[in-house]
């Protein structure tokens, strides 16, 4: 399994990406400038999570309109595996992959911390290396992470199972104290209903190496390799 990591002007988070799954996993590994148009020799793009194009506009708002995006996106319609990361996920909303959209925080402040989020679904590659309602701790760091969608999207989420991760507490308690930004259902990552493209807020690979404090970001990416082995 080969991954791709894009590189947007303003990205921040490619090379923790790289890091994760060349540097741990010693999986190949390409970054890919947003201006290149042929990944069809990767198996996984991953978009980090930074700043792309200094969130001009509005996040994501202008990265869509890279080159590489429809390429991206014939990925995705093959039935490839995508994984936006915090920036990554607003890129995928803005291109139409996942649905909604993310706005400001409820508090309109930038937050930076570590967050509890309870694993809702496992019948798909991302989660498959968790157990289903299994606790994880993970960085967050945004300013624009409140989930937003009607209220139709938002049941055909629930009812397709494709909300996998919530914000919870310590104790896997979905509610409103343990929402760090006001996101609807508590919604910290999402996926299509082919399950192949995940979007979600906290940094997974912030937290795969143990020397950062914590792995619990580690089984995301490992889920990827059995999911491909398995296949």
């Amino acid at each position: 399994m080969k991954f791709g990591v894009i590189v947007f002007p303003g990205s921040n988070c490619d090379r923790d990406v790289v890091w994760v799954t060349s540097g741990l996993l010693d999986r190949p590994t390409r970054t890919i400038w947003h201006q290149e148009t042929d990944i069809s020799d990767v198996d996984v793009i991953v978009l980090p999570g930074g700043f792309s194009y200094g969130d001009y506009l509005r996040c994501g708002a202008i990265a869509r309109f890279s080159p590489v995006i429809p390429a991206i996106v014939e990925h995705a319609n093959k039935g490839k595996l995508v994984l936006g990361i915090c920036n990554g996920f607003q890129v995928l909303t803005e291109v139409g992959l996942l649905p909604g959209v993310l706005t400001r925080n409820q508090d309109l402040h930038f937050i930076c911390d570590r967050q509890f989020l309870k694993v809702e679904n496992t019948n798909n590659p991302w989660t498959s290396a968790y157990s289903s309602g299994e606790v994880i701790n993970l960085p967050i760091a945004h300013g624009e992470g409140r989930y937003y969608a009607d209220a139709e999207t938002l049941a055909q989420l629930e009812d397709k199972e494709q909300i996998l991760f919530r914000y919870s507490t310590a104790n896997g308690e979905v509610n409103e104290t343990a929402n760090p930004n006001g996101s609807l259902n508590n919604i910290a990552g999402i996926c299509n209903q082919k399950k192949n493209v995940l979007g979600m807020m906290p940094h997974p690979e912030r937290a795969s190496d143990p020397v950062l404090g914590g792995s619990d970001g580690i089984k995301l990416f490992e889920g990827l390799l059995t999911a491909a082995v398995s296949a």
